[in-house]
């Protein structure tokens, strides 16, 4: 089976990959909300959700280097929270002049910092075993059963599925720039095509034949959508009563996320 590279199921027959999508999405999202609303600084349920989020990597039999690894591409983006450190009030740490103004970084500050990254790592990973574990058809079933409007839903489905239609339309144009760049065999040390101004030009009428060939696609595909009955909704298999067995784990994992979250309320809220 041809599997593209930018999709992130991964098949297995692990008891996380045999579960119903509805239940791992349910948990997925109540996982979040966990990491979420748990308070600043409460280190000890930081901890126990990391073992609980690792737990399942090592039963998806994902690999949990393949987890983290990918985890790790979400924290550049936790630096948006620099701030944090330097405009919450507390003991002082250290001060940082920056021209005309002198930045004082609290304590505090490092805890909320220190906090936001951790609670974004654990909240990445478990979107990343939900995704690698679940084929997107049955996500978007589970999307549709726990009632998110159905015009999101479908906006997901095509979203998704002509992405990789885009992606493949962006990498022939990328080896037709390359079949029309050439390297010269007497110089070695010249690059392929020309110097930088050359290559934006070139990059820049790409990107502007890509929008128009998604464009003139997305309303080729449209007009059949239209003629073939569509209505604003993608018709989905009918979906089936959970099992006891489902239900349990569902259940479960509610309730012992729910204890995590009193637990730092309780004692750090």
């Amino acid at each position: 089976m041809h599997v593209h590279f930018l999709d992130p199921y991964r098949h297995s027959h692990s008891p996380i990959h045999q579960l119903d999508g509805r239940v791992k999405f349910v948990l997925a999202v109540a996982f979040i909300l966990t990491c979420s609303l748990t308070p600043i600084a409460a280190w000890a349920v930081y901890i126990l959700l990391f073992a609980l989020i690792l737990s399942v990597e090592i039963l998806s039999t994902l690999g949990v280097g393949y987890v983290l690894k990918r985890a790790s591409l979400a924290l550049p983006f936790v630096l948006a929270a620099l701030p944090v450190i330097f405009t919450t009030d507390g003991a002082a740490l250290f001060t940082l002049p920056l021209g005309n103004w002198t930045l004082t970084a609290s304590a505090t500050g490092l805890e909320h910092f220190i906090s936001i990254a951790l609670k974004s790592w654990l909240s990445v990973q478990a979107a990343i075993v939900l995704a690698a574990a679940t084929p997107f058809p049955e996500l978007l079933q589970a999307m549709r059963s726990v009632k998110i409007p159905r015009l999101l839903v479908a906006m997901f489905g095509l979203t998704w599925r002509y992405l990789f239609v885009l992606v493949d339309e962006a990498l022939r144009l990328i080896r037709a720039r390359a079949a029309r760049s050439g390297v010269s065999a007497s110089n070695q040390k010249v690059k392929e095509g020309g110097g930088i101004i050359w290559r934006a030009h070139v990059a820049g009428g790409m990107a502007g034949n890509l929008f128009l060939r998604g464009f003139e696609r997305s309303d080729r595909i449209y007009t059949a959508m239209l003629s073939r009955g569509y209505d604003g909704e993608v018709r989905l298999m009918p979906t089936h009563a959970l099992n006891n067995g489902n239900k349990f784990i569902l259940m479960t994992g509610i309730a012992l996320l729910g204890t995590l979250l009193l637990f730092g309320i309780l004692f750090w809220g």
